[in-house]
């Protein structure tokens, strides 16, 4: 947490990408006092090129041309009712660590 690429996730609601862990990488967010930590591939399409989430404010967004989004607090689904929600990661604090497992 003291490296510069992770020093959004100080302030609630900022999130922070981590490329090559999980299937399509890690959103991790600070969710007020807490961290949760998400599969970035959206979990109602197969792996493809536009399965990749991103970070738009508070929610992630597939790439597809449907663009399921999904609450980066809840990782359920916004807007539409989505068969699955996001895959999350256990998060252990440790000092000024995350320990990210599944």
């Amino acid at each position: 947490m003291n490296l510069p690429q992770y020093s959004q996730l100080q302030f609630t609601s900022n999130s922070v990408y981590l490329a090559n862990q999980g299937n399509k990488g890690v959103i991790v967010t600070n969710v007020g006092g807490n961290f949760r930590a998400w599969d970035a591939a959206d979990p109602n399409h197969e792996q493809s090129t536009c399965s990749l989430l991103t970070i738009t404010g508070a929610n992630a967004v597939c790439g597809c041309d449907d663009a399921n989004t999904y609450s980066l607090f809840t990782g359920g689904s916004v807007g539409k009712q989505l068969p699955c929600g996001l895959k999350e990661y256990r998060v252990n604090v440790s000092g000024n660590t995350l320990i990210i497992t599944n």
